[in-house]
């Protein structure tokens, strides 16, 4: 390639650089120089206080911030593992010569392409205590002891990771479907001859062939359930009692509402920290399970 030719791939892909450059990676680099101060933004650059590791340290102390990582692990160890068998599962069953299969797959897909804040508010409707479709078809069924959904703090949590489930299954199909397209038909042929039930199937063939599939569902499950925002913020605003704060909702609420945004940035870093910690596991302990 000749210098004319190089000169001129740069200038193409310049704008796209300085776009990341601006909005992106300046930022991020911001964001790790004022994680060390203590800064109201309201100040301007002149409130700017260097105060060393101190929001690292007292972030541990903080129960709003433990309270919102609990909550945050607890909500991605029940999101990833249910959304990950419920889509293999749609995906096995789609896979085969269904009747009318391409319109129940655009029906399960539909959910994750719409608007979040959207799917956001119809839920809420359906979770209402009193009068929602959803305790209305409970109570239908002879069920006295209706859940508080949004409004109980014992289930609101669960109430978003049933929506959010529900929401990410049809990515997640659409995903192992294409990874059940590379599967050979003659390995499932033989199986059949050899006396294979369907369950048997599943797990000799389908579940070890799609672990290169099943590892992507993993690291992108992961990194997106701890990243969840807008649901808590438009259904529950981090209540009641904080029993629906995640870290991302913390991390907001501790810049844009109580204006500490060198906390705030701190703590952004310990959940990239921690999201890359178990990026970091899984891809090494894929080599263990991931057959290619």
């Amino acid at each position: 390639m000749n210098r004319s030719e190089s000169f001129a791939g740069w200038m193409f892909i310049l704008p796209c650089l300085i776009g990341f450059g601006l909005l992106t990676l300046l930022p991020i680099l911001f964001s790790l120089v004022i994680s060390f101060t203590e800064w109201n933004f309201l100040d301007g650059l002149a409130g700017i206080k260097f105060i060393g590791l101190k929001n690292f340290a007292e972030m541990w102390s903080d129960r709003n911030f433990t309270g919102s990582l609990v909550n945050n692990l607890i909500f991605a160890g029940i999101v990833v593992p249910l959304t990950m068998v419920l889509s293999l599962l749609t995906a096995v069953a789609l896979n085969t010569k269904s009747f009318l299969k391409s319109p129940i797959r655009l029906m399960i897909f539909m959910p994750y392409v719409s608007s979040m804040v959207a799917v956001s508010v119809v839920w809420s409707i359906l979770y209402q205590p009193t009068n929602g479709p959803i305790n209305q078809f409970l109570r239908s069924l002879g069920i006295s002891d209706l859940p508080g959904w949004l409004a109980s703090s014992d289930w609101a949590l669960p109430a978003i990771i049933i929506m959010t489930i529900w929401m990410n299954i049809g990515y997640n199909m659409i995903i192992y479907l294409a990874g059940l397209q590379g599967i050979p038909k003659e390995l499932y042929e033989a199986a059949k001859m050899d006396g294979a039930g369907s369950v048997k199937t599943l797990l000799s063939i389908t579940v070890p062939l799609l672990s290169p599939t099943t590892f992507f569902v993993v690291i992108t499950s992961i990194i997106q359930s701890f990243q969840v925002f807008v649901a808590v913020f438009v259904m529950t605003q981090g209540g009641p009692g904080g029993s629906t704060s995640v870290l991302t909702y913390y991390i907001y609420q501790s810049g844009f509402t109580f204006y500490k945004m060198g906390y705030a940035s701190a703590m952004a870093w310990i959940l990239f920290i921690i999201i890359f910690i178990v990026t970091a596991f899984q891809w090494r302990a894929q080599k263990k399970w991931v057959n290619h």
